[in-house]
């Protein structure tokens, strides 16, 4: 059974910086199509970044391209998220979702079945 452990959230003023990190028990980090999704009071889950199986290409939502990176470690067997120039609205919790082998859709939670246990990550504006 796959375990991911998410950290890296807290507390940061508006156009700071945070790494969240999810460490994947289980297989390599590469076997797994992994993502990152969050949720904000009030509103419904929200896509916003993957990497791909195998390969490492990535996909971002629109709303935080060109300030948020994905990243994986093989040899840490981690997924992170540099999270750069935060805005108040990317406050929430986020989550850590991983599927072993490939996706065809990446931006879809049902298509995952393991999840971290979330990290919340607050911006002051």
């Amino acid at each position: 059974q796959e375990q991911l452990v998410e950290s890296g959230g807290g507390l940061v003023q508006a156009g700071g910086s945070l790494r969240l990190s999810c460490a994947v028990s289980g297989r390599t980090v590469s076997d797994y199509s992994m993502a990152w999704f969050r949720q904000a009071p009030g509103r419904e889950g929200e896509f916003v970044s993957a990497i791909k199986w195998r390969s490492g290409s990535t996909d971002y939502a629109d709303s935080v391209k060109g300030r948020f990176t994905i990243f994986r470690d093989n040899a840490k067997n981690t997924v992170y998220l540099q999270m750069n120039s935060l805005k108040s609205e990317d406050t929430g919790a986020y989550y850590c979702a991983a599927r072993r082998g490939p996706l065809l859709v990446y931006n879809q939670q049902g298509n995952y079945p393991y999840w971290g246990q979330g990290t919340q990550v607050t911006v002051s504006s």
